[in-house]
């Protein structure tokens, strides 16, 4: 009788967490390389799971996979070590015993930036050896994308006729990280061939039957669940997980009532927790037919058109825009700050946009004066976003303060490191990049929350991203921005060019981009300036013309001034013969020098300009 038969008849016990038992026992390594090097201690495990009542184990191969070995240099060693997983289950199990081959999701929890090909290849070769070794079955859990489960599943299908149970994992009960209803994405799975469909990991007992309370009983396939035993607490370093087996007797009746085949533990679950679940549940009847509740009428899921009367970004339209980057204080004086913004506004500024302690080093937080500028000056303003000082919790918390206050303007990159700044001993966090996290806002413009929860209204920001033209391969580049518009970026801000020839450049690299590019241009202050920036600062490069001319007046401050001004305006008239958009940097708070040179443009900026790179900021 396989697996699927024995279904058909009766509930089936999975087994619990590996994992669980060999962090308890200190291990703090790769639990998969176990399979050869403790290969006595991961059959005892399984052996307690199996007389703990387990009809159903799985391999320990959850992170058997190329693209995770390859964290702990075991990249090389993928097929000895599913080989020795499968070897391993199997001594552990009795003739009544079903192995199943575990595949892990590769995105999970942490955002990852694997292509989605890298994925395909080590999902294939990890197949291949779980059926090289004779598995009974498949078990994909922990799969938060359903694209990416999706993606595995079709290819194990291709490939095999055994049993495969697909487990999906949420944020939030009843809803998918990208918005879908547990309902929808279990009958997808069973429309793409699962035989199997469920949920494991994240959630525990109360939650994940909440979930289950929503889905009905499939047609063509069975139902799965893996609960966590609890949400765990965190002592001493380590994650520690409170729920008492006894618990878990009692839910297991609940789950057996949303119609469960397949019933088994996720993290936090030991041996007792399985006995507890095989004492309350093995031998009943399966459940063929249950009511579920009445689904509630759904906010229609789109994106959020309206731009808002204070949006900047607007359709293209035939003249020149003005950004210009005024970054916040270091210290809590902002009189000098409001003073500067004024006057770029009477220079006739169209934006302002504020860095998010650039250089890794804190300044007054950018949203607070943004806020302030928008009330006292209104002055529409763009602020820049870094993934370095936020996890996903305060990101989209940030967010969600930016909506509330309507900043709907964000410039989404991934941040300097640490080491740049004054705060040496300081920790990056860089939970998502800069492509992470335009998905991120894109999503929340969906109504949708990074775990999928509704939000309740839509948001509507517009998102910029960074892109660096000094670089010697500009197809990189622009390859870069690609992904950043598949990713959802709307315009793009340059790093600041010091050549006439790299501003032709870059126009001819982009004419097939349609978004609106704004060029990055800083005015040199001084000779020292202008050799700080070449050697010291990343992104930026210029040119020996430009730094030469800087040394010839090194010795006289407002000579350097007036050169750097010189130097700047000549690298406008270039920018603004291929670019509408403009992105000037304010050097050192001396907003004098941009509010000059935001004059200029607007002297020198013809009433029409045949520029594919065009657009208007209201």
């Amino acid at each position: 009788m396989n697996l699927l038969e024995a279904l058909e008849e009766r509930i089936l016990i999975a087994d619990g967490a590996m994992g669980t038992l060999l962090y308890s026992y200190g291990v703090d390594r790769s639990f998969e390389e176990l399979n050869l090097t403790h290969e006595d201690q991961i059959i005892d495990i399984h052996r307690r799971y199996i007389e703990a009542g387990a009809d159903v184990i799985q391999t320990n191969t959850y992170g058997a996979n190329y693209l995770k070995l390859s964290r702990y240099g075991l990249q090389d060693q993928v097929k000895k070590i599913n080989a020795a997983a499968v070897r391993n289950a199997k001594l552990a199990a009795t003739k009544d015993t079903f192995v199943l081959g575990t595949i892990g999701g590769i995105a999970g929890t942490q955002v990852q930036n694997n292509d989605k090909e890298e994925i395909k290849r080590s999902f294939r070769e990890q197949l291949y050896c779980l059926l090289m070794e004779g598995v009974d079955g498949l078990l994909l859990e922990t799969y938060y994308d359903l694209e990416e489960l999706t993606s595995v599943l079709q290819i194990a299908k291709e490939e095999t006729d055994k049993p495969i149970i697909t487990n999906v994992s949420m944020h939030e009960p009843g809803t998918l990280e990208n918005g879908t209803s547990l309902q929808e994405a279990l009958n997808h799975l069973e429309d793409f061939g699962a035989n199997i469909v469920g949920v494991n990991c994240r959630l525990g007992p109360f939650h994940m039957l909440q979930a289950l309370k929503t889905v009905g009983i499939p047609n063509k396939t069975h139902l799965a669940a893996y609960p966590n035993a609890s949400l765990p607490a965190y002592r001493e370093g380590k994650l520690i997980y409170e729920n008492k087996p006894e618990y878990f007797r009692s839910c297991a009746i609940d789950f057996h009532k949303e119609g469960v085949r397949l019933f088994g533990g996720c993290c936090g679950t030991t041996p007792e927790h399985i006995q507890a679940i095989s004492k309350s549940i093995k031998g009943l009847a399966p459940i063929t037919k249950k009511k579920t509740p009445k689904s509630k009428s759904k906010v229609r899921i789109r994106e959020n058109n309206n731009q808002g009367p204070d949006a900047l970004l607007d359709a293209v339209e035939n003249q020149h825009t003005v950004i210009v980057e005024l970054d916040t204080p270091k210290h809590l004086n902002t009189e000098a700050y409001l003073k500067g913004a004024k006057v770029l506004k009477e220079a006739g500024v169209d934006a302002i946009t504020m860095a998010d302690n650039s250089l890794a080093t804190p300044r007054i937080s950018n949203i607070a004066m943004a806020s302030i500028i928008k009330e006292k000056l209104n002055i529409p303003t763009i602020v820049h976003l870094n993934c370095r000082d936020r996890n996903l919790i305060g990101l989209q918390s940030h967010i969600m303060g930016l909506h509330t206050l309507g900043l709907h303007h964000i410039l989404a990159i991934t941040g300097d490191p640490t080491k740049l700044g004054d705060f040496p001993g300081a920790t990056s966090v860089f939970d998502v990049r800069s492509f992470d996290l335009i998905k991120l806002v894109k999503q929340l413009n969906k109504g949708l929350s990074y775990s999928g929860k509704s939000f309740e209204e839509f948001t509507f920001f517009k998102v910029g991203a960074a892109f660096n033209p000094n670089i010697n391969r500009l197809d990189k580049a622009v390859e870069r921005m690609k992904k950043k518009i598949e990713c959802g970026a709307d315009y793009f801000l340059t790093q600041p060019i010091y050549s006439k020839e790299k501003i032709i450049q870059l126009s001819e690299s982009t004419k097939h981009i349609e978004k609106p590019i704004f060029v990055g241009i800083m005015p040199l202050t001084s000779s020292r300036n202008a050799e700080f920036l070449h050697n010291e600062v990343p992104g930026f490069k210029l040119t020996n013309e430009v730094r030469d001319r800087m040394r010839m007046v090194a010795e006289d401050k407002q000579k350097s001034i007036t050169q750097g001004l010189e130097i700047t305006k000549e690298l406008l008239d270039t920018a603004m013969k291929y670019f509408n958009g403009i992105y000037l940097v304010t050097p050192f708070n001396r907003y004098d020098m941009t509010a000059e040179l935001v004059k200029y443009i607007h002297e020198k900026s013809p009433n029409v300009v045949q520029s594919k790179h065009r657009s208007i900021i209201h």
